[in-house]
């Protein structure tokens, strides 16, 4: 099994959901995070006014862009259709698109039934 963890813009994560499920992958878990790349700011992504003093940096960046986190896991052989999926959503060539990482998994187990293995995430 892997796990696939998705960094990506807040505006993509609809899009992301759909693709997902239509190609059999509804479950994962999804959290509202704050985080920055190299970029530092992003021009007319952040559509609502940041209020906290301590995410600001200067004039026209930010220390901390909103993101979305996506956590999934797969079996081993799926791993590269949902990565390739979750970039052919996400890729739009500009600096902030986000990353994907992809670990092993060495145990699931469904705590509701004790399953274990690729059965406790199917």
């Amino acid at each position: 099994m892997k796990e696939i963890i998705a960094i990506i813009r807040p505006n993509k994560m609809a899009a992301t959901k759909e693709v997902l499920t239509a190609l059999g992958f509804p479950a994962m878990t999804a959290h509202r995070v704050m985080g920055r790349g190299k970029q530092k700011a992003i021009i007319d992504e952040v559509s609502f006014e940041i209020q906290k003093e301590e995410l600001h940096k200067k004039e026209g960046s930010m220390r901390y862009i909103p993101k979305r986190l996506m956590i999934l896991i797969v079996p081993d052989e799926d791993a590269s259709l949902v990565v390739e999926a979750i970039m052919r959503v996400n890729q739009t060539g500009q600096i902030g698109d986000g990353k994907i990482f992809v670990c092993p998994v060495d145990e699931a187990i469904r705590v509701r039934t004790k399953e274990k293995g690729e059965e406790a995430i199917t």
